[in-house]
């Protein structure tokens, strides 16, 4: 039986969500909130295993009170907005999932039971959203003709090669080796091109180079 609290600003909405959960024997709806600190408290005396966390609300969002629930239940953020500033602040302040209000009820559901299990859970548009900031920050650690030596590396070029390639100096190439191993803390070329595809700074189409 997992234990679920409903939180929602709208009544309407905790209604709906309440009746759905009361239908399967698998859940309990143990309490209803309609702002965030309604939420942190009710948590806190209930012990839900899984909290549905509303994001916009008046007075304690659901922002803060994700923040405040660290360590007493799950929360999965279920909500109408998916743009990029609110995914990233909810996977900050320590949601365990991220979902919108227009999911089917079967996902839904899924996602409940993967959320009282530990398991992370993103709604697609939510995903998608978030490897694009990933990417993004990541892309930041190297300047442009690092990143640009470094995929001629990765392509199985020589230092020679990329000098040729990029019309400097084979000594300057080196100089930009050594920046790229201490920005991803690594030691040598193999290293730096792994750790590069692993934080997504390269991918697969650019390991190629025509001497």
């Amino acid at each position: 039986m997992i234990k679920v609290l409903v939180v929602d600003d709208h009544p309407v909405v905790r209604d709906g969500l309440t009746s759905m959960f009361a239908q399967d024997p698998g859940f309990e709806v143990v309490g209803e909130a309609g702002d965030g600190a309604e939420a942190v408290r009710l948590a806190k005396a209930l012990r839900p295993d899984v909290v549905l966390m509303d994001l916009r609300m008046p007075g304690t969002d659901g922002l803060t009170a994700t923040r405040e629930l660290a360590g007493v239940a799950h929360v999965l953020v279920l909500t109408t907005y998916d743009n990029d500033s609110d995914v990233v602040a909810a996977v900050e302040a320590g949601a365990t999932g991220y979902l919108l209000k227009d999911a089917p009820r079967d996902e839904l559901v899924r996602a409940v039971r993967a959320t009282a299990r530990g398991e992370a859970v993103l709604a697609p548009a939510a995903a998608a959203l978030l490897m694009r900031r990933v990417r993004s920050a990541a892309a930041e650690v190297l300047s442009p003709r690092e990143l640009e030596v470094l995929r001629f590396v990765a392509g199985g070029a020589t230092n020679r090669d990329v000098a040729k390639g990029l019309f400097i100096t084979e000594a300057t190439v080196k100089s930009h080796l050594l920046n790229i191993y201490a920005k991803l803390e690594v030691g040598d070329r193999a290293a730096a091109v792994t750790e590069a595809f692993h934080r997504g700074l390269l991918v697969p189409r650019e390991q190629r180079f025509s001497p």
